[in-house]
């Protein structure tokens, strides 16, 4: 079965043809981060009109990696939500309209289960059950995961999600859309311990986080004197430190108390070096093992989406052929079923 995934829940624009007998046969992803970055951060409609300019040029593209036709696409999976209004209903109508067109069935799948289910399509793949760390830019969770569809919320950012964090600490020490990226490649030329950031929630006993008052203790520093570039780049360092701390802290407190050793990290965060050091250290220590997704597929992609609505299909779930649809820009995970 070939199921083409459509991703178009924010910033970037992805389509992937997924085959659950051969594999991943092709994807594609488009990103607005140039179009954005005079703004500051995302622009809603911009986003929008942006997606409906490229999902047909890269559908024609994954269709020619795959060496495929829209013929041989069996059915349709789409994100339905959470993610921006506006992005979410361009991409759910572009492929309930193509699913009316080719006869085949469509179906919503939620964004971040998308994420959780990427490192799956690794060649060396973890095996249920396990634990999920969920780190991007408007998540930051903890997942028990017992198979396709079985998720419990162990924990959650009560604030700021890591990701959101990373772009608002970088705004405040003056560095560029987007700005978890510019923060992490600072961070290298800096010296963590030099200023001193708390590590919010540390020991608070539960898998929950708190970013929020660490970004207001970076705004306190820097406010403190003028920054040198070394300065900057110290603070952005001990601000790294600070928040890939807690999160291998809490993510291996979790497959502890659930005595699970296999640890999945998805979302964009996920591609940061210094958490992926921390966590393979960390749960090296109790044997366990950290699975990631491709780098490729830390950020938003249609390959997440396609195998995600495959693995749902072949559960039994039931597509909507009725050419009505309804997107979802709120959607808690697990409500999930």
């Amino acid at each position: 079965m070939k199921v083409l995934g459509i991703e178009s829940s924010c910033d970037e624009t992805g389509v992937a043809l997924y085959d659950t007998e051969r594999g991943l046969l092709g994807h594609a992803v488009h990103t607005q981060v140039a179009m954005h970055e005079a703004y500051g951060g995302v622009v809603p409609e911009l986003a929008s009109r942006d997606h409906i300019r490229r999902l047909i040029p890269l559908l024609e593209r994954v269709l020619a990696e795959a060496g495929s036709t829209r013929q041989d696409i069996d059915a349709i999976a789409y994100t339905a939500g959470p993610g921006l209004a506006g992005a979410l209903l361009v991409g759910a109508s572009f492929a309930e309209s193509l699913a009316l067109a080719l006869g085949v069935p469509v179906l919503p799948v939620h964004h971040l289960e998308g994420h959780l289910l990427s490192p799956l399509l690794a060649d060396d793949a973890p095996s249920f059950p396990f634990i999920a760390l969920l780190v991007s830019g408007g998540h930051t969770q903890l997942m028990r995961v017992a198979r396709v569809g079985d998720y419990q919320l162990l924990g959650e950012s009560l604030d700021d999600a890591a990701g959101e964090a990373f772009d608002k600490t970088a705004k405040l020490l003056g560095l560029g859309y987007p700005g978890g990226p510019a923060l992490a490649k600072l961070a290298e030329s800096g010296k963590p311990g030099r200023y001193k950031l708390p590590r919010p929630m540390l020991n608070s006993g539960d898998l929950s986080f708190s970013f929020s008052g660490l970004k207001t203790a970076v705004l306190t520093a820097a406010r403190a004197r003028e920054l040198s570039e070394a300065d900057r780049a110290d603070l952005a360092a001990e601000f790294q430190e600070a928040v890939t701390e807690v999160l291998a802290a809490k993510a291996v407190a979790a497959c502890r108390q659930h005595r699970l050793s296999s640890l999945v990290v998805a979302g964009g965060v996920g591609a940061n070096r210094r958490l992926r050091e921390r966590l393979d250290a960390a749960m090296a220590k109790i044997g366990g093992r950290v699975f990631y997704p491709e780098l490729e597929l830390c950020t938003d992609n249609g390959a997440m989406i396609a195998f995600a609505g495959s693995q749902r299909l072949l559960q039994g779930a039931a597509p909507d052929r009725g050419g009505a649809f309804a997107v979802r820009p709120r959607w808690p995970l697990d409500e999930l079923s």
